[in-house]
């Protein structure tokens, strides 16, 4: 019997002391989502190649995408950027073009594009 991972967190130690923090994130994570923290997603983005396909992607589409990396929904991007679902969408999508991931039954392209950005 194999076991599989449905989620998987990683929060800086300061940011678990805020208890509700924490408790967002292991609910998260018991949900079968994944929880990056936002700190070493920002320190990724800001990291960046050149050449990278990263940089390619406007200023908001990089907005979308971070989040995104911590695991975020839609629905959680659009709020926390004060914008509607239908936004957050576009953005996504264009991300994905621009990135160069088409859709196709093999991959998930969410996950390819969080890939890329932490790559990048």
């Amino acid at each position: 019997m194999t076991r599989r991972a449905r989620g998987f967190g990683y929060l800086l130690k300061n940011r678990i002391a805020d208890v509700k923090e924490l408790t967002g994130a292991i609910k998260r994570v018991g949900a079968g989502e994944s929880v990056i923290d936002p700190v070493v997603v920002s320190r990724l983005l800001h990291r960046r190649r050149a050449g990278s396909a990263l940089e390619e992607l406007t200023p908001r589409e990089r907005d979308v995408l971070e989040p995104m990396a911590e695991g975020r929904s839609n629905e959680a991007i659009a709020e926390r950027l004060v914008v509607g679902g239908k936004t957050v969408e576009t953005h996504v999508r264009n991300t994905f073009a621009k990135l160069g991931l088409e859709q196709n039954l093999a991959d998930h392209r969410r996950v390819l594009a969080v890939l890329t950005y932490l790559r990048g």
